[in-house]
């Protein structure tokens, strides 16, 4: 199997990817406003948003108080409020400065639920799952994803395309943040995910269990003529660095995204949706035959 792996590795350095000449998306002009601590500041366990909201409450996860601005009688405030009372969750009217400053600036929708800490999972857990529904496993890793919005719509991407499970590093990554949770509308509650030490030795470790890694680099084999049919995992490399060369070099095999406008790149989440959808259409297909 090693011989097989080799032949299809590429080496090639570069990344399928970017952010369009800016380190982070909050340096984008008018895009969004910088809130006012760093996003890992805020405490584990709050959910803001009412999608992320929403979700949490089909989750079935804990939830020890639902707290709403004050006044709001419209909308899905009222279908969430509804939810939560009928779950016994006590909800709770404030006023909008209070949620201001429990979600230090990131908006909030008038919505702010207090929840149980998510639980990580071990990397066997993500296998585990995809046996139980029958597919091949299907597996997104980041390697030092660092911006919480990016890797909250990743997780919105992962979700939605029915990958099995999230696999990130401990440290110098972004963790499980409120922000993450709401720039992921929820889906964070659906995916099961597994934080690590070694990127790198978890790419081995996969490996032995038979799953194919993929790097997502630039300068690698077009991700439209690339086999994912069978059990694989993609990963997904930081905002200004792409995937390390370590790690790159455990992988089986580099793929990357065909541009063909005038830029050259694509941001990290929108990759991710590019290549998640290839991958799961490859496996799909191989089971309808």
């Amino acid at each position: 199997m090693e011989k097989e792996r080799n032949k299809f590795t590429n080496k090639k350095g570069g990344r399928p990817y970017g952010d369009g000449g800016n380190k982070s998306r909050d340096n984008r002009d008018g895009y969004r406003p910088k809130p006012a601590r760093e996003p890992e500041e805020l405490p584990e366990g709050l959910v803001i948003g009412r999608n992320a909201v929403r979700e949490l409450l089909k989750s079935g996860r804990a939830v020890d108080k639902l707290m709403v601005r004050r006044g709001d009688r419209e909308g899905s405030i009222v279908v969430i409020a509804a939810e939560a009372i009928e779950r016994g969750i006590p909800v709770i009217e404030v006023e909008k400065a209070k949620l201001d400053a429990m979600s230090c600036g990131a908006p909030h929708q008038g919505v702010v639920a207090m929840a149980a800490e998510k639980e990580y999972c071990d990397v066997d857990d993500i296998l585990r799952i995809a046996e139980e529904r029958g597919e091949p496993p299907l597996i997104v890793i980041s390697d030092g994803i660092t911006d919480p919005y990016n890797l909250g719509a990743v997780i919105r991407c992962a979700e939605g395309v029915g990958a099995h499970g999230l696999i990130i590093p401990k440290r110098r990554a972004s963790g499980l943040t409120p922000v993450v949770s709401k720039s992921s509308a929820g889906a964070i509650e659906h995916l099961a995910i597994a934080k690590v030490v070694n990127i790198a030795a978890t790419v081995e470790s996969l490996k032995e269990k038979g799953v194919w890694v993929y790097a997502a680099e630039a300068g690698g084999a077009s991700c439209y003529d690339t086999d994912f049919s069978g059990p694989c995992a993609i990963v997904l490399g930081s905002e200004g660095e792409g995937v390390s060369k370590l790690v790159t070099e455990r992988c089986d095999a580099i793929v990357s995204i065909p541009m063909y406008g005038k830029v050259n790149s694509f941001n990290v989440s929108t990759a991710a949706a590019v290549l998640l959808s290839q991958a799961k259409k490859c496996q799909v297909d191989k089971l309808k035959k």
